[in-house]
């Protein structure tokens, strides 16, 4: 029988899928339609300090394998998380999850986190350095190495849990911010976050999105994100995440080869809610395949052949 048990930074899951941010919401939905504990982990929706409404409509695109989301950080702020969803959350899933914080300064990601250290079911924070930063002109947090190491150092000077840091690939050299959030203390990352992109109405010649540009996401990333998981397992000693694309079964394991400790699943869940259940009953046979009685032991092996 294989072993699908992982672990993230202490962290033991009875398998490395994830449901990323942004596709699960805080579980309620598919919650219905499956019992969530078959899950290794699942990663809640980005939250920020205060509510957000999002970006105007339309802000979804389909694109040939894929799509494009301007949704904006829709989310109905901390204080109502703690107070409705982490409670709903803990009657539908048994395990530890996964904590998407988003911000806007390095005091609301600080405060952010701090809120969450003592609620027990979440064991990482998964800290979203794709935001922009208000304080310098709105250049996203993550597209600079100093300003991820500051927003690492700061959230790992406040609390005890892991901080894993997800990364946005719209940058030139995603291993360099890797190597900036590892030397500040970040204790894991998850990468990749969307890659920037449009679409153009051929009939109104405008942009499809109100917003102009969104995040491409789907299985047209997926060679991107595996190529940045593969930099990335090379440049840091830290565990990742690995995001983008993951369609499968083969999928989750080609990005466990190329360095994931752990696999988040995103759009994927937006097409098939049962994407998530399909890929975890189908993971054994593939391991089998690919002769792993231990699923962990596939994390880097493509680095030592």
């Amino acid at each position: 029988m294989v072993d699908l048990s992982v672990s993230l930074a202490g962290v033991p899951l009875k398998n490395p899928i994830i449901p990323a941010s942004g596709t699960f919401g805080y579980g309620r939905e598919y919650g219905e339609l499956y019992d969530l504990n078959i899950l290794g982990s699942f990663s809640w929706k980005g939250t920020t300090a205060l509510p957000r409404p999002g970006n105007p409509l339309p802000r979804i695109a389909e694109t040939p394998s894929g799509m494009l989301n301007a949704v904006g950080l829709q989310n109905p702020g901390m204080d109502a998380v703690l107070s409705e969803e982490v409670p709903n959350i803990a009657r539908l899933f048994q395990g530890p999850v996964i904590a998407n914080v988003g911000g806007f300064s390095v005091d609301e990601y600080v405060e952010n986190c701090r809120k969450l250290e003592d609620i027990d079911q979440v064991a990482i924070l998964e800290v979203n350095i794709s935001c922009p930063n208000v304080h310098a002109g709105g250049r996203n947090f993550g597209c600079d190495p100093a300003a991820a190491a500051e927003v690492t150092a700061a959230v790992k000077a406040a609390i005890r849990k892991p901080v894993f840091m997800k990364l946005t690939p719209n940058v030139s050299d995603i291993a360099e911010i890797a190597r900036a959030c590892a030397d500040a203390g970040a204790d894991g990352l998850c990468l990749i976050n969307t890659l920037l992109g449009m679409r153009i109405d051929l009939k109104t010649r405008r942009p499809v999105l109100a917003n102009r540009t969104g995040g491409l996401s789907g299985p047209a990333v997926f060679p991107v994100a595996l190529r940045m998981v593969w930099d990335v397992y090379e440049a840091v000693d830290i565990p990742i995440i690995g995001c983008g694309g993951v369609s499968s079964a083969e999928d989750a394991a080609e990005m466990m080869l190329a360095g994931a400790a752990a696999v988040e699943v995103g759009a994927a869940n937006l097409r098939d809610p049962y994407a998530c259940k399909t890929i975890i009953e189908d993971l054994p046979a593939v391991c089998e395949r690919l002769g792993a009685a231990h699923i962990a032991d596939l994390t880097g092996a493509a680095h030592r052949r």
